[in-house]
Parts: structure tokens; sequence; C-alpha cells
């Protein structure tokens, strides 16, 4: 599958020259905007602001929309728009006459402007759409319920998470991609549906709502996280609620490509998606005057690089698919799985091993990419016809970590996306030793976890941790307790004649993090209590000090 083009180094054509129909136009200012950063709430969800709070981003100027009165003088010159860019200060827009043209670049806030390709011809394809389906022999695990998708949880460590509760509720994945035929309908779909969590849908291809056609990717990339149909397959985010967003045009290669990505982006920003998923990438276009070098690969030339920072700058995690070029001439990664911030996942078989056509690092500025890898060879999707086969490609290793990526940050909803992306990268087995061909390897989620909450495990099959805060403490002691084992624990606050203060009995599960809270504690003696653990083998102990208020 291709990847998905950007910017800045395409060559300028003169005005004189038999021009392609769509262009990139950048704006000097917004200095007369009608909106104002002190009324966030015009331009901006509640749930978008909100993000952005909780991580302490500021709204900027690059949040503003356009200026309505610029876009409104492209139009009234005769070009025809296609779509907006508040981070770029920038329009698409279709021209056919070079007159049009002309007076477009004549008017006194055009800065700068790009060709970013034609209209493609439908009947070119390179199968963006199909499901690369897997027929080899060999034999995926099967699950009462999770099907023959169980070994791509698995692998991840995921499925002690989704047994904590933890399948993505109340987080929400914006799915950047070239169609979603099937999602309207098929069985491993219910769930979403009749829930209501598809919140919106749209073509930023065509200009409208329509993304149930073009192409049953989307819809593959969709199933490996939001499938539900117990016995059958089940994804890795279950239980989130999802953006489905168009942004890829399956009959032709352009940069135009790239600039719909952004707007996409926009989009799911403004509606407050907390991480994208973009199976898509780019390297070379229909035109080769169009196409990337390896030193393109730096993170910063190409608009979809550009945009992805962008996107992580607002505290949204951006993942993205490494590329299915490993076995290519180009072997590399595309963009936007270059950008610095962004988490670009390669692919690895159903062994663990690095698949074959699975994109290498590094990035052309020596940065370890792919970052991580997840099951992208013999990956269960939907295909559809409703069934679900094994396919090939980066473009499903990368959603099936989105999703437990979201299970990840919905345990812990106060982390920073920059906190959740360390946490995975710091968790994955090659984290000491990365590779340019799995990077930092394989993260393990309840590790992630574990190092989200601020531990930092040795061996997640013996280790009993226990985390406490604040200590010193005056009112309250808050903290978590992590058990590697299924066991029935008491927590005692102790104090320095060995008399228990207060107890809680907390009903454990394998690998799983338990909340820690003693209140009331303001009228207690200035000095050192102790919080013991009571468990299967032993007692576990943490010296505690209760300060002055």
């Amino acid at each position: 599958m291709r990847l998905l083009p950007i910017l800045l180094l395409i060559p300028l054509l003169s005005v004189g020259q038999v021009a392609p129909e769509r262009y990139w136009v950048q704006f000097t200012d917004k200095d007369n905007t009608p909106f104002s950063v002190s009324a966030p709430e015009q331009f901006l969800s509640l749930r978008s602001i909100g993000r952005r709070q909780r991580q302490q981003i500021a709204i900027d100027q690059s949040d503003l929309p356009v200026d309505p009165n610029y876009i409104a003088q492209v139009r009234n010159a005769g070009a025809e728009i296609l779509n907006v860019s508040k981070w770029f200060n920038s329009v698409t827009v279709r021209i056919t006459d070079p007159s049009v043209l002309q007076q477009v670049l004549q008017l006194p806030f055009v800065i700068h402007h790009e060709p970013v390709g034609r209209y493609g011809s439908p009947s070119k394809d390179w199968g963006k759409g199909a499901v690369a389906s897997d027929k080899s022999n060999i034999e995926l695990p099967v699950d009462a319920d999770y099907g023959t998708a169980l070994n791509q949880v698995e692998m991840l460590n995921g499925l002690n998470l989704h047994r904590q509760g933890l399948m993505g509720q109340g987080m929400l994945i914006a799915v950047l991609d070239a169609g979603f035929s099937g999602a309207d309908h098929l069985a491993v779909f219910d769930s979403l549906r009749q829930n209501g969590r598809i919140i919106a849908t749209r073509d930023f291809v065509e200009g409208n709502d329509g993304v149930y056609g073009y192409s049953t990717h989307g819809m593959s990339v969709l199933s490996t996280m939001a499938a539900y149909q117990p016995g059958v397959m089940i994804g890795t985010a279950p239980k989130a609620s999802y953006l489905l967003l168009r942004t890829e045009d399956v009959g032709s290669e352009f940069p135009i490509e790239e600039h719909n990505w952004v707007a996409g982006a926009e989009f799911a920003d403004s509606c407050g998606a907390d991480i994208f998923n973009t199976s898509l990438g780019y390297t070379d276009f229909d035109d080769e005057a169009y196409n990337y070098s390896y030193s393109d690969m730096d993170g910063r030339t190409t608009a979809g690089a550009r945009g992805s920072v962008m996107a992580a700058r607002k505290g949204i995690l951006v993942v993205t698919s490494a590329g299915n070029m490993g076995n290519n001439a180009w072997q590399y990664i595309n963009t936007p799985a270059d950008a610095d911030s962004v988490l670009a996942i390669g692919a690895v078989t159903p062994d663990r091993i690095w698949a074959s056509f699975s994109s290498i690092g590094p990035s052309a500025d020596g940065r370890v990419k792919p970052n991580v890898c997840a099951q992208g060879q013999q990956a269960i999707v939907a295909t559809p016809s409703g069934a679900v086969e094994p396919g090939n490609g980066t473009s499903f290793a990368g959603p099936i970590l989105t999703g437990m990526a979201a299970c990840l940050w919905q345990a812990q909803p106060e982390a920073t996306n920059m906190q959740v992306y360390d946490a995975i990268q710091r968790s994955a087995h090659l984290y000491d030793a990365p590779t340019p061909k799995m990077g930092y390897g394989i993260p393990d989620f309840v590790r992630a976890r574990l190092l989200l909450s601020g531990y930092s495990p040795a061996n997640l099959l013996h280790d009993e941790l226990m985390e406490l805060y604040p200590i010193p403490f005056t009112d309250r002691i808050s903290g978590t307790y992590y058990s590697s084992i299924a066991q029935d624990v008491e927590v005692r606050l102790v104090d320095g004649m060995g008399q228990t203060l207060q107890t809680l009995r907390i009903a454990g599960c394998e690998m799983c993090i338990h909340p820690i809270r003693f209140d009331g504690l303001g009228s207690l003696t200035v000095g050192p209590y102790v919080v013991e653990v009571l468990a299967k083998d032993g007692r576990f102990a943490r010296k505690v000090v209760k300060a002055q208020r």
C-alpha cells in the first residue's frame, strides 16, 4: 500500500506551464480573523478544550480558523475550495484556468503556493482498498471469545488490561484512511453501531460525510480495534468511540492526500480525539516530480510529518504504520512515520519475528524508527464478506497497537500524550538495544501501565510493588499496589506501636494495579507510620511519615 503525501520540496510551476488542477495556497496571517483564543468554544469542542487543559497546553494562533474573508476572496477569484488548514493557514484548491491561478497569486495575503496534483483516474488502483490476505499454514491459537485474533492481543499483554475492564471506554480514536466500506453493516461492528460509538464521519476527498464506500481498507483497519463479536473476533479497543475520516483517494497518488490528512486531523482535533490511527503513508507519486527521497524522511520536510507533529503538540497520541517497503529497494519508513512525536509501528510475525515486508529505520536524521512493533503478518481482520481472515501489513500492526494505547491511557487519564508515548516505548522488549528493523521492539502494556503509574518493574511475573503519595502525608495517603498473581490482599495503616488504624481489603487479579487510599488522617500525631500488605506469600511494607498540617 502506498503512503501519505506532504509538501514543501515540490517544484513550483510557472503560470504559463501546463499546470495540475490542485494547489496548496498559504496565507500571510490571521490578523483579521473574527475568532479569538479567549473564546475557543467557537471553534473547538469542549472535549478538545478539556484535553488541552488536562495537559496544560495553551490555545494559540495555530488553533484559530483561517480568516473567512481570505477564503472568500480566493473563491471569488474562481478557485474551488477543497479543504482548509488552520494549522498551516492555508487552503487546497482546484483551478483549471491559468488566469484564475494568476488572480489568486495576486491577492495581497497569498504568500506561497505549490502544485499538489491532478484528479486521479478511477481506473488506477494499487489495491489500497484490498485486504492483503495470508494463506500460509501457520496455526494461530483460538480463544472462545477472541477467536483467532487472540494472538495479536496477547502478544502485547493486552488481555490483562481487558480483564481489568480496560477496553477503551471513554476514549475517542480518529481513524484516517481510504474508506470504510462494510463498517456500516458487518456483524463485527454491531456493538460499535448499536451503542452509538461512531461519533462522526467525514470525507475530505469528496467533501461530504459519506465514508462507507471507495475502499474496504479502513474497515479492516477499524476491525482490529473496534470489532466485538465474541467467538469470532474482539479488537484491542472494542469499547472506545471512533471518528471515521476518509483522506486517501485510492484512484491516484498525489500530495493532495497529505493535505486531506491534515484537514482530517484538524477536524479530529476539534472534535476532541485522544488518539489518531493512520495506516497510510507516502514516498512516491503518480508524477515522479513529487517523489520523496530518503533524505526527506527527517520528520520536518513533508506536510504529513509536520501535520502529525502539530497534532502531537495539541495533546493527541499519533500512531502511524511504518510502511510495507522492507522487501523493496526503498526499504525505509515512509512519511508521516518519520515524524518526531509520532509512534511509527512496524510489523512482526505471530512468533514475534520481524516481518520481512515491514519498513526499516532509522529516520534520515538518525532517530529510532520504527518506534515499536505489533503483529502485522497473519493479523486477523474483518473482510468484506463478513468473515475474519489473516492479512499482512503494517496497516494492521498500527491499529492493533493503537487500540491497546487507548486502553492504557484510559487507565491513567491524567497522563499526557507524550507520557503514554514514552511508557509504550520503555515497556518494549528491545528498549535497551533498539534495532533498525524493530525499533524498541514489542511493547508490554502491563509494564507500560506500571511505568505510567510510576513503577519500574524488574519482573512482571514476580514483583509486588507499592506506590504511595504524598510522602510525607498530612490528611490522606493515596497510591497503588501491583501484584503479579491473583490473590486477595489486606492493606493496613499501622502506627509506631503496631496498632492498625485503617484496613483495606482488595480482591486481587493477576498483573493488576489496585488503588490504595486512607482518608481522615489529619488528627494523627506527627511521626512515622507503616503501610503494610498482607498477601498470600507474606508481608510487604512501606514506611510513611506524617507531617505537620
